[in-house]
């Protein structure tokens, strides 16, 4: 498939201060960031906007591959921590501009349990 060339699978794992992040197409390892500077907030997972989104760019661009062709990332997002009764609108559109802002030409959220790296394939797939 020609997608292949072109695009990688992303999947983040957001938690309290901590990114977890996956390059699904590479069947890649857990690379994992905890900033200097914490971006969780007592209301919010990212209540800190500007300490956060440095911090996911370089591990986004740790996490793509390199080489002579440069891929654009397609990203799952999947909060895990204070997610009690779901999202907000407000915290969706964090999510989301947080993920374009990563260098992401597209952005899927996953409210809910763990999933496995087909799953998370299978739902950027569908999106």
């Amino acid at each position: 498939m020609l997608k292949k060339l072109f695009v990688a699978d992303l999947y983040l794992k957001v938690r309290k201060n901590k990114f977890e992040i996956k390059n699904l197409t590479e069947n890649g390892t857990w690379k994992i960031a905890t900033p200097a500077q914490p971006f969780t907030t007592d209301r919010l997972l990212v209540g800190q906007f500007s300490a956060a989104e440095p911090v996911l760019k370089e591990l986004v661009k740790g996490a793509m591959p390199s080489g002579f062709m440069k891929k654009s990332a397609q990203m799952l997002i999947h909060p895990i921590d204070m997610i009690e009764g779901g999202l907000c609108e407000v915290e969706k559109r964090i999510f989301t501009e947080f993920g374009l802002g990563a260098g992401a030409f597209k952005v899927k959220l996953h409210v809910g349990e763990g999933l496995t790296d087909k799953e998370a394939k299978e739902l950027l797939a569908r999106s």
